[in-house]
């Protein structure tokens, strides 16, 4: 078919065949780009839809607090939220998605309010980016759920000298009369060798 256009345009004719040809081969490209847009914006819609989704079921979830500091970087008052005098044993796990953070054994009184760790549970528990809202600080983020748990510091105690100061929002303690009913026995043996 493309040969053909080609030689009825060398020749120079203006056939109704040429007229019809060009404008079948024209919309034919247009459909076909049509197409691939709208496939991309079904795609793009898609994946925008589950994630609107996944956000409002989050939403319904968790408190107003909890999902302000999660998901909209927040901060809950000092000395008004849940952890920042909690003394009990146990471990402290990600609001949304239950994974291990931090350990109460690692927990110390820092005097600003709110809960302090000397380190997370495990080092890969979470992650630490570059936060410009105030200065520049050490955001730490859930690396399972990227829920903002807080910022860390270099005014804690000794051997590392941090201080994980997070939100109790972001956080949900287990007790450690509980964490094989939460299938979080294998801490257990932290809190048995600490007896």
């Amino acid at each position: 078919m493309r040969e053909l256009y080609l030689t009825e345009k060398r020749a120079g004719r203006t056939s109704p065949f040429l007229a019809l040809l060009t404008i079948t081969m024209v919309a034919g490209a247009f459909v076909f780009l049509t197409r691939g847009q709208e496939s991309e914006a079904v795609a793009k819609t898609g994946s925008a839809d589950a994630k609107s989704s996944a956000e409002s079921e989050l939403k319904a979830r968790l408190t107003p607090l909890q999902y302000h500091v999660t998901r909209e970087s927040g901060t809950e008052p000092a000395f008004r939220n849940e952890y920042w005098n909690n003394h009990r044993a146990g471990i402290y796990v990600d609001v949304i998605s239950g994974d291990p953070l931090f350990s109460s054994l690692d927990k110390f009184e820092s005097g600003t309010g709110w809960p302090s760790f000397s380190k997370p549970i495990k080092p890969d528990s979470v992650v630490e980016k570059v936060d410009h809202s105030f200065g520049v600080r050490a955001e730490i983020r859930s690396k399972s759920s990227d829920a903002h748990l807080g910022h860390v510091f270099d005014d804690g105690p000794a051997p590392a000298g941090l201080r994980y100061c997070m939100n109790s929002a972001a956080l949900r303690f287990v007790p450690v009369e509980k964490l094989k009913d939460e299938k979080l026995a294998e801490y257990l043996p932290l809190f048995e060798a600490k007896k």
